[in-house]
């Protein structure tokens, strides 16, 4: 595998200067690890979008079906797919303007990387966002 992630520096600054997070499989379910992640960074003031077709709407956010739905600027896409859905994510990613893809802990595919990395974002994955936060913030 040639996937490394990033410095820990180079984390902290995607953090830092981020503001909106489009989750991709938030779940409205508060018991879900999506829901409880995404959770604690909308209370660390992150903007959570949640995109699942299978939802309307999660921490007081209006569900989109995809990644291409969303109308407005997003800084991190923030993955809770299983590895094996990582590639058809990355290749919806690639056409939306943002400074991250993020896959959480246990989340990470060669060929997602393979897909961003010629693209103007920052690949993250097998991190989870908010031990991120926590630690680097």
């Amino acid at each position: 595998m040639t996937f490394k992630n990033p410095s820990r520096e180079k984390i902290a600054e995607v953090l830092k200067n981020s503001k909106t997070i489009a989750v991709v499989g938030l779940s409205d379910k508060s018991h879900r690890t999506s829901y409880q992640i995404s959770k604690a960074m909308q209370e660390a003031g992150y903007r959570i979008i949640p995109v699942n077709p299978t939802i309307n709407e999660a921490l007081g956010e209006k569900a989109v079906a995809r990644l291409s739905d969303i109308t407005e600027p997003i800084d991190i896409i923030n993955v809770f797919r299983r590895s094996e859905f990582l590639p058809d994510v990355a290749k919806e990613a690639s056409a939306i303007p943002a400074q991250a893809f993020w896959g959480q802990q246990g989340v990470i595919h060669e060929e997602a990387y393979e897909e961003l990395k010629d693209k103007d974002m920052i690949v993250i994955m097998d991190v989870c966002i908010k031990v991120a936060h926590a630690v680097y913030m």
